[in-house]
């Protein structure tokens, strides 16, 4: 459910652009903070808020990597594919995930504690092959420091320390 905090939120940011439409972005990061992925409610809130059609806030949600349209695992990896992390090894990494998980890109372990995707260019092409943990960037990963990373976020999840299923940074 998207609380009226949130709304309000969504309704200050909007305030920020001269065209209310384009705080879509942002209000639907705010939806997602709020129940942890884009539901219907969320769109319908976001296109409430901001003046515009659900069906336009759908376009946006379901277009871009960022905005989960399901429930996510509690450790969000997100593999960079463009062509400088190709060249240095990413589908060699996702392939490794892939098989250390037991899932296919784009899916979530049964336990819920994982979600694997491949995102089009995460900006860090210098340090590449790149990938993010819940929005925390791991950069020049090598096969072995993908076995110490999920080592590492395997024993946090035990410990029950890990950070909310949101990337939101607003």
């Amino acid at each position: 459910m998207i609380s009226e905090q949130a709304k309000q939120r969504m309704r200050e940011l909007a305030k920020r652009y001269p065209a209310a439409r384009s705080a879509v972005l942002p209000a639907l990061y705010i939806a997602q903070e709020e129940e942890g992925y884009i539901t219907r409610e969320g769109i319908d809130a976001v296109a409430d808020v901001i003046g515009i059609t659900p069906d336009d806030v759908e376009s946006v949600a379901t277009f871009y990597t960022m905005y989960h349209k399901q429930p996510p695992g509690k450790k969000v990896i997100k593999v960079c594919t463009s062509i400088s992390c190709y060249l240095r090894g990413c589908d060699k990494l996702m392939q490794h995930l892939e098989q250390r998980l037991g899932i296919k890109a784009g899916e979530t372990t049964p336990d819920g504690n994982y979600t694997l995707q491949g995102v089009e260019c995460l900006a860090s092409c210098g340090t590449a092959p790149v990938l993010q943990v819940n929005g925390e960037f791991v950069e020049n990963v090598s096969l072995h420091d993908a076995d110490a990373l999920l080592d590492e976020l395997d024993k946090e999840l035990k410990a029950k320390k890990y950070e909310p299923r949101t990337e939101a940074r607003l």
